[in-house]
């Protein structure tokens, strides 16, 4: 399997080794895919073997990929399912001399995928049924049914996190309705047109503090500066975690948490494949293409004529799609 390069479609593609391995349960998973989400694949128990991408998203180097193919012969795969399109995610799988090579035709790959499929986007709206469908017969009836993605963790893995950040006031594992705890994502990757305004994140996070709440605010170093916004608000109350903690150590403490506020990014789609109560913020982006994968999940979406736009900033220079959600609509979802 050639994984995906965003956090979230990771948590997605878990759906397709669910499908794989209930079709075919003595089949070996193996995933290439970058180094970083190696966390995220030990929390899938469908995964035999994670193996690290030596080179960085977007570096072409021909020769090391085709050298990494040639590495891979001797484990004998019987199939590569492809989920990049890209004409160079394919050079690997067939350097390594796999029999069956299943991927979208994508980048004009006729050479190097033997069941090459053609996407139709028409059908299969959603990315979840898109890497789904990879792993089904050609000819198989569209679009399919997909399992819900289920990242398991540990007690270890937990205790381990609350230990290492001192949380044993915040969350006793032996006490499970010790005091609520929010989780706050206000990053995402892809651009500011899919960020929910810092105030009305530090609204919410006021609010929740002042019932007794717990507010922990989760994302990257690149987030550090928009969460350090947040708490300046609320005096400091909140646990701040960003540009803190690996990929790793941000999914063991979100599972601890009981209810996620996040925009539409990786750890949204992490909280969904942890069950946890999710209040999704939709700007830019749409809902149905990429939805959290959890039936608690929340979704707001004021679906403006502008939107979805799919763009990193806003054509138009309002945000208008982010900035009329209100915090009192989110407060509300919350309560329910």
């Amino acid at each position: 399997m050639v994984g995906p390069s965003w956090v979230g479609d990771m948590v997605m593609a878990q759906s397709l080794f669910i499908i794989l391995k209930n079709a075919h349960p003595e089949c070996q998973i193996d995933v290439l895919a970058p180094a970083w989400s190696l966390a995220l694949m030990e929390r899938m128990p469908e995964i035999t073997q994670a193996i690290a991408m030596p080179l960085a998203h977007g570096q072409f180097n021909v020769l090391a990929r085709v050298k990494l193919g040639k590495s891979l012969r001797a484990n004998a795969y019987d199939q590569a399912i492809l989920l990049p399109n890209s004409w160079k995610s394919g050079l690997t799988p067939y350097f390594a001399n796999i029999s069956l090579r299943t991927g979208y035709i994508g980048e004009c790959r006729w050479g190097l995928l033997n069941d090459a499929r053609k996407l139709d986007k028409s059908i299969l709206k959603m990315t979840v049924q898109r890497f789904v469908a990879l792993g089904l017969p050609r000819g198989a009836s569209l679009p399919p049914e997909y399992p819900t993605p289920r990242l398991v963790i540990s007690q270890d893995q937990q205790a381990n996190v609350i230990e290492k950040f001192q949380l044993s006031k915040d969350r006793d594992l032996n006490k499970p309705s010790f005091q609520k705890i929010l989780a706050l994502c206000p990053g995402a990757e892809y651009g500011e047109a899919k960020r929910w305004p810092i105030n009305h994140y530090a609204e919410v996070a006021k609010q929740k503090l002042a019932e007794g709440w717990k507010v922990w605010l989760l994302g990257s170093e690149k987030d550090k500066e928009t969460a350090e916004q947040i708490n300046t608000q609320v005096s400091g109350a909140c646990v701040d975690f960003t540009g803190r903690t690996s990929l790793a150590e941000a999914v063991d403490l979100m599972s601890l948490v009981d209810t996620v506020v996040s925009n539409d990014s990786g750890l949204m789609h992490v909280a969904a494949a942890l069950d946890k109560n999710i209040i999704a913020l939709y700007g830019s982006s749409d809902p149905g293409f990429t939805p959290p994968l959890n039936n608690k999940a929340k979704v707001i979406s004021l679906k403006l004529a502008c939107s979805p736009c799919f763009k990193r900033v806003c054509p138009l220079g309002h945000t208008d799609c982010l900035t009329g959600i209100t915090p009192d609509a989110v407060l509300k979802l919350i309560q329910e």
